[in-house]
């Protein structure tokens, strides 16, 4: 099967190869350290809330404020959806080349 590397010599596909190892190993060695780190950020911030109740329930208190302004951000969202399409049916039945999207 013909592929992009039948080309190159034996050489150049093995130091190509080499290439594509190490980065892959970089890659891989990026991601391990940055797992590392994110663990690392979760057990600090989980003794800090631990160690500030106070902080802890002011946190819980903003991220629900949070969900319940995108909550009302979607059903603003949906609702004006609802509105255009009456209005764009009110309109057609004026001028019926309107209508539909």
């Amino acid at each position: 099967m013909y592929n992009e590397y039948d080309n190159l010599s034996f050489e150049e596909q093995l130091h190509l190869t080499e290439s594509l190892v190490r980065q892959r190993h970089n890659q891989q060695m990026f991601l391990r350290r940055n797992a590392q780190l994110l663990q690392q950020e979760l057990s600090f911030e989980a003794e800090l809330l631990e160690d500030n109740p106070e902080l802890a329930q002011t946190i819980h208190s903003f991220n629900m404020q949070e969900i319940q302004s995108n909550q009302r951000g979607l059903e603003n969202v949906l609702d004006s959806e609802e509105l255009a399409s009456k209005e764009q049916s009110i309109w057609s039945k004026f001028f019926p080349g309107l209508g539909g999207r």
